[in-house]
């Protein structure tokens, strides 16, 4: 069921900023910034050889990553993302096995233009975790 690690997604005031880094000191491919309104965050990408870092910014006031921001001022990773072949198989999985999937449990489009999920973090280590299909 779960799959390879798509991303890490770090928590940042400023993506662009935080992604040039891995561009100038690792060569590393760095996206363009994309407003993603529904989740209330930007977001850039960094490509590495067997996965890719997401830095995530709050886009509005109303952004769920304020908050962490608030709490984390220097940033810090947010959550952890796999791939699932079948999203909502796995969801139903999850639920019968006792995970809580937030946001009512319906898949939004993700940053990949992908189905996506996000499960508790009490129920999972302390980590937020997304799930994506593959």
């Amino acid at each position: 069921m779960l799959g390879r690690l798509n991303h890490v997604a770090i928590a940042v005031k400023d993506a662009e900023k935080a992604a040039r880094i891995y561009g100038a000191a690792f060569g590393a491919e760095i996206s363009p910034a994309v407003p993603l309104p529904e989740h209330g965050v930007i977001t850039v990408f960094v490509t590495l050889p067997n996965t890719k870092i997401e830095f995530i910014q709050p886009l509005g006031e109303a952004s769920p990553i304020a908050k962490f921001l608030e709490r984390n001022a220097d940033g810090g990773i947010h959550h952890v993302c796999y791939e699932v072949a079948d999203i909502i198989a796995s969801r139903d999985t999850l639920i019968k096995e006792g995970a809580r999937v937030l946001g009512g449990g319906q898949p939004k489009i993700g940053a990949h233009g992908k189905p996506v999920l996000f499960l508790h973090p009490k129920d999972f280590s302390g980590a937020l975790v997304e799930i994506e299909q593959a």
